[in-house]
């Protein structure tokens, strides 16, 4: 990225002084969060038909990337004591706020990854003929 000497650059905290940036980051980055998040921020879900929108996610996964991300405040689980249980997920909003960036991150990946699987042919023959 070229900046101009008029343009301040902005100094970001190392990742490795900031403990709980680390680990906000390695949850909301994980491929698993993204997809939950997104589900959920077209509408509230319940549990199998959030993990047949999250294609691939073993129940216990889904589990455990919901609990966390309830502990975390970007998700809100509610029971209704029907038989069987009833439990749907739904975005916080804080993690309605986490959808906008999220959502760009996805359509970006979506614009690009023709472009990205590309480059990772190049990279993987040009690695290839010095192996």
């Amino acid at each position: 990225m070229d900046h101009s000497m008029d343009e301040p650059i902005r100094l970001m905290p190392t990742l490795e002084d900031c403990s709980i940036t680390r680990q906000i980051l390695d949850r909301v980055g994980d491929k698993w969060s993204v997809l939950i998040i997104v589900n959920l921020g077209a509408e509230a879900l319940r549990f199998k038909e959030l993990q047949r929108r999250s294609g691939g996610i073993s129940q216990r996964m889904l589990t455990q990337t919901l609990r966390h991300l309830e502990r975390d405040g970007i998700v809100w689980r509610k029971v209704t004591p029907t038989v069987p249980l009833t439990v749907e997920y739904g975005l916080t909003s804080l993690g309605e706020s986490l959808l906008d960036p999220l959502t760009s991150l996805v359509e970006w990946v979506n614009r690009n990854n023709a472009e990205i699987a590309k480059a990772r042919i190049g990279y993987d023959r040009q690695h290839e003929m010095l192996e």
